[in-house]
């Protein structure tokens, strides 16, 4: 991402989880601010486009976009019930869970975490677009490359002695390691309950031939748009590197699993490509 200016990324995802809207039933993930916060002009664009005119890189990305989403809240809810009281959002771009929060500001409070300027643009959109802040949302401007994510939490008001949970979504393999480890070991150090959920780009060595190629394709094109990938991993390094830090509790989500939860016996083409690229990790402290 270059200085000053907001995500690319951010506003591709945004759209893919807008179409999902418009185009997929049943939805993965229901999202009735999608399309809005990105202005009318966008939404009805959207909602006009041909499903066979959608480029390959939004169709496919949107399976596993939506699912993911899906995860984090699903994950979120029941960090809920075991009683958590924060969500943090890292990277948070134009995610709206904040602004379709089931949850009053007593039992859930939402720290919205990014780049300056990927959140500047996104509190402009929410203003053209009339969507209020709620009470319950704080937003905590951050790089996570020069700037610690404890001192942009604090400057916000979260509580480091209550438990709270993160969904670290799209963000990870932009970040160099140490950057990932980190933020990592912070969540880490916070109360028994917390937890986090993060997708991240698998190590190349995993891959055959053609998923290796897919995976240069894929990184070269993200490098074009002024958004490099700088790290992956290896599942069981990463979860034993996590387990050293402090985490208690931590389960690899397949591409399978993904899978046999919401694409199993579709009768639309929304699926997740047979090469999985990146893989998900669910941790509790």
């Amino acid at each position: 991402m270059e200085q000053g200016r907001p995500s690319t990324t951010a506003l591709m995802v945004a759209k893919v989880r807008a179409r999902h809207q418009v185009l997929d039933d049943p939805l993965v993930l229901a999202d009735p601010i999608a399309l809005k916060i990105l202005g009318e002009p966008t939404a009805s664009e959207l909602r006009s486009l041909p499903r066979n005119a959608e480029d390959m890189m939004s169709r496919a990305m949107r399976g596993p976009v939506v699912a993911r989403s899906r995860i984090a809240e699903d994950a979120l809810h029941a960090a809920v019930k075991r009683g958590v009281r924060q969500y943090v959002v890292l990277g948070a771009g134009l995610d709206t869970f904040a602004y379709r929060n089931p949850y009053p500001e007593s039992q859930l409070r939402v720290f919205e975490v990014d780049h300056p300027a990927t959140q500047a643009w996104k509190r402009q959109l929410l203003s053209e677009a009339k969507i209020e802040t709620p009470p319950s949302l704080t937003f905590a401007p951050v790089d996570f490359e020069t700037e610690t994510l404890a001192h942009a939490l604090r400057d916000a008001g979260f509580r480091p002695d209550q438990p709270a949970f993160f969904s670290w979504l799209g963000v990870t393999m932009y970040l160099k390691p140490e950057a990932v480890a980190a933020a990592l070991g912070y969540i880490a150090s916070l109360p028994q309950g917390s937890g986090v959920t993060f997708d991240f780009v698998l190590r190349p060595s995993m891959f055959d031939l053609p998923a290796r190629v897919l995976l240069l394709v894929a990184s070269r094109r993200f490098a074009r748009m002024g958004e490099p990938w700088y790290s992956n991993f290896l599942p069981d390094v990463l979860a034993g590197d996590m387990k050293a830090m402090g985490f208690a509790q931590l389960k690899f989500i397949s591409r399978d699993e993904m899978y046999a939860r919401f694409f199993k016996g579709r009768n639309d083409d929304l699926s997740i490509s047979s090469i999985r690229l990146g893989g998900m990790m669910l941790a509790e402290v």
